[in-house]
């Protein structure tokens, strides 16, 4: 959803309340694709601060399914976003970017609220998500869930800095 800024910039001071629902249904990071299962519409307060400037404040809530980082089995991670911003109207796309201040979701004088839960979502991702904190993962040999199974491959994997005394034996090994 697009929200038009202009009318904010009429007087200094003037705010105005937004409700905006959230039209993506997935979040496209580096690693795939996350789906939204559950979202909720997005609430947004802006208030214009003078001298071309307004400040954002808003909050949301939604769940992705993010797929567990040891047996790869979908998670429903919830999010409580709660975002703070300043939007500078006086700064250049060049100057933006020098500052490490680049605002994607702004485009002339138009806010696109998707690109800002997107933002917020990727800047909030956690380091690492289990399905549960004791989960197996997935065998390295055949790919069982450990979590349901119990495969019979040979779990027991030599140490690489053996290698060379192994090959020793190996070489003077008498049949």
């Amino acid at each position: 959803m697009l929200i038009n800024l202009t009318e904010l910039f009429s007087r200094d001071g003037k705010e105005k309340i937004y409700t905006c629902g959230i039209d993506m249904d997935s979040l496209e990071t580096t690693m795939g694709s996350c789906e939204i299962v559950a979202k909720n519409p997005v609430s947004l307060r802006i208030q214009n601060l003078g001298d071309r400037k307004l400040l954002l404040e808003g909050s949301a809530e939604v769940t992705l399914q993010i797929p567990c980082d040891r047996c790869l089995e979908p998670v429903a991670y919830p999010f409580q976003l709660d975002m703070n911003e300043e939007l500078d109207f006086n700064k250049t796309e060049e100057e933006r970017a020098e500052d490490l201040d680049e605002q994607p979701y702004i485009s002339g004088y138009y806010l696109d609220v998707d690109r800002l839960l997107s933002n917020e979502l990727l800047l909030n991702l956690p380091m690492k998500v289990l399905c549960r904190d004791d989960c197996k993962g997935i065998c390295n040999r055949c790919g069982a869930n450990l979590n349901y199974t119990a495969c019979s491959c040979d779990q027991s994997s030599p140490d690489p800095r053996m290698s060379a005394i192994q090959d020793l034996f190996q070489k003077f090994k008498e049949v």
